[in-house]
C-alpha cells in the first residue's frame, strides 16, 4: 500500500494522508481485515510528525473506515467494501455529468441540495 503527499498541496498532511487511504480503498486496493502500516512507519517514510499520521487514523476511525486495535494497530473495517461500492457509483455520477457539461462544483451543489441539514440544502 502506498501513502502519498504532495508537499505542494494547500490540504493539511493529516487530510491527505486519510484522502490516500480512501483512495486506496475506494480502489479495490485495501479489503477489510486489512492492516495499514504502523503510524510510526508512515512517519518515517514521508517524514512527518507521528502525531500527524495519527490524526489521519483516528479521522479514518471517525468515519468508520477503520478500526484502531492495541497492539495490532489500524485494520479495515468492513465498511470499507460499501466505501468501493459507493465510489463506483459516484464515478458513474461523474461520468454522467461530464456528458451533460456540468462540473464538478455543480455535482457538489446538487448533492449538498439533497442532504437535509447541508449548508446548500434549500428544502428548509
Amino acid at each position: 500500500m502506498l501513502i502519498r503527499t504532495d508537499p505542494a498541496s494547500d490540504a493539511p498532511l493529516y487530510d491527505q494522508i486519510a484522502a490516500s487511504v480512501r483512495a486506496e480503498t475506494a480502489a479495490g486496493r485495501l479489503a477489510p481485515g486489512d492492516r495499514l502500516p504502523s503510524a510510526r512507519d508512515v512517519a518515517e517514510a514521508l517524514d512527518v510528525n507521528l502525531h500527524t499520521v495519527l490524526r489521519a487514523y483516528q479521522a479514518l476511525r471517525d468515519e468508520g473506515l477503520v478500526e484502531m486495535r492495541r497492539g495490532r494497530g489500524a485494520i479495515i473495517t468492513e465498511r470499507a467494501a460499501a466505501y468501493e461500492d459507493l465510489s463506483d457509483e459516484v464515478a458513474a455520477l461523474m461520468a454522467r455529468a461530464r456528458e451533460l457539461g456540468l462540473e464538478v462544483d455543480a455535482v457538489v451543489a446538487l448533492l449538498r441540495a439533497h442532504d437535509p441539514g447541508s449548508p446548500g440544502d434549500t428544502s428548509t
